[in-house]
């Protein structure tokens, strides 16, 4: 890595201190604004400023355990200090990092043993033990890939051209990925670039999405001319999966309960030329009883704990307690019952989260179809961060009467 300027590094402060200490700030907007800012920097300056952002937001307690002590407004050059001492990476000696005590961090940097699990993982104490309970030995295996970077991954958009038509044009860009051997309309990119303003994006020939993600819209096995509910539809990254794959053929009606999501499936759709999406803003539950089994497919990609999608989102870990996982639950089983009433006989309920914790999936599954006899169980699936993607859970269920 080349050495870090001190522009850099006064941004990097800066952003740390927006995302630790500035209420509903997530890292990715900070990040996205922090860059849109100064459009001077290079792409290598770029490139160095998000790494060290987002790999000090994600091993924050590891770091605050080197310093002695946790992050704090004052103390972010001395955690910026830790991050780069430990990681190895060059620096210059700027006033901002000059009287920083270095021999405490650099003694416990080298003993490479921690007090407790949650500090080697980098993860709250009590997440710690609550995936050691539900997952196992399984837990650090998952977790010491959820500390790993994000790749970006690309699902072909197949209104419009073909994955080897698209992995050509991104090529003519500069922008070099490969074929995903698993995922039939995946690429994987093989250097980082910003995409999104390639012309090929532009064109509505691609979206950014996970494998774990792609994996959802094939296991809702959708066809042409169906009438499909996606009722948590967010921004729409599945909507869109489900109106290429019914070749926009059929009825998709994307519900959430925020506008603002569904302007911006609107916008997305329009770009990738998806013409068979309906947005239904959800303001009172007459919006669902009017769907009461009417729907061949139900997708319901649920609010969840966001525990498979920590390399993505590393700040959500700080962000979520025991308090929310509990009221998470709560809600998932509540728009389980109310929502999967909007299933005909014969339809399919498909439950989805980017959650690896049972008590969000499987456990929320079985005490459905406990509660609910004309449900039966078609299939489940678990994909995990060890495979290289994000964690997504996934479960078909049938309604038989």
């Amino acid at each position: 890595m080349e050495l870090i300027h001190r522009n850099l590094l006064i941004g990097i402060k800066d952003a740390l201190h927006e995302t630790f200490f500035e209420k509903n700030k997530y890292a990715d907007k900070v990040i996205e604004r922090l860059l849109k800012a100064n459009k001077k920097w290079g792409s290598q300056d770029r490139a160095i400023v998000s790494e060290i952002f987002y790999n000090i937001i994600r091993w924050k307690r590891r770091l605050e355990y080197y310093m002695g002590e946790g992050v704090k407004p004052d103390n972010l050059y001395k955690m910026i200090l830790a991050y780069l001492l430990w990681s190895k990476t060059k620096y210059k000696k700027f006033d901002e990092l000059q009287g920083i005590k270095t021999a405490d961090i650099l003694q416990k940097i080298e003993k490479k043993s921690f007090p407790t699990e949650g500090i080697e993982y980098s993860i709250p104490e009590w997440l710690a033990e609550r995936m050691k309970r539900e997952l196992g030995n399984p837990w650090k295996v998952e977790m010491a890939a959820l500390n790993e970077q994000a790749h970006i991954y690309l699902r072909t958009n197949t209104l419009k051209t073909t994955r080897k038509q698209l992995k050509e044009e991104l090529y003519h860009e500069g922008i070099l990925a490969e074929e995903v051997k698993t995922h039939p309309q995946a690429l994987v990119l093989t250097e980082r670039k910003n995409v999104f303003l390639s012309s090929a994006f532009k064109e509505g020939y691609f979206e950014v999405q996970d494998i774990g993600s792609q994996s959802i819209g094939d296991f809702v096995e959708v066809k042409s001319g169906m009438r499909v509910v996606d009722a948590c539809a967010g921004a729409g990254g599945k909507t869109l999966h489900l109106a290429a794959k019914m070749e926009n053929k059929g009825q998709i009606i994307a519900l959430d309960i925020f506008q603002w999501k569904l302007s911006e499936l609107k916008r997305r759709a329009k770009r990738a030329g998806a013409h068979n999406i309906e947005t239904r803003l959800i303001e009172d539950s007459k919006v669902i009883k009017r769907l009461h089994e009417k729907a061949d497919r139900v997708l319901i990609d649920a609010p969840c704990s966001g525990t498979g999608v920590l390399k993505r989102n590393p700040d959500s870990k700080w962000k979520i307690d025991e308090d929310f996982i509990q009221r998470i639950i709560s809600e998932q089983k509540q728009i389980l019952a109310d929502y999967s009433k909007m299933v005909k006989k014969g339809g399919k309920l498909i439950y989805a989260t980017c959650s690896i914790l049972p008590s969000e999936n499987r456990n929320q599954v079985d005490e459905f179809l406990m509660n609910h006899s004309d449900f039966k169980l078609d299939k489940d699936c678990q994909i995990l961060p060890s495979g290289g993607g994000d964690g997504f859970y996934m479960a078909m269920m049938t309604r038989v009467g």
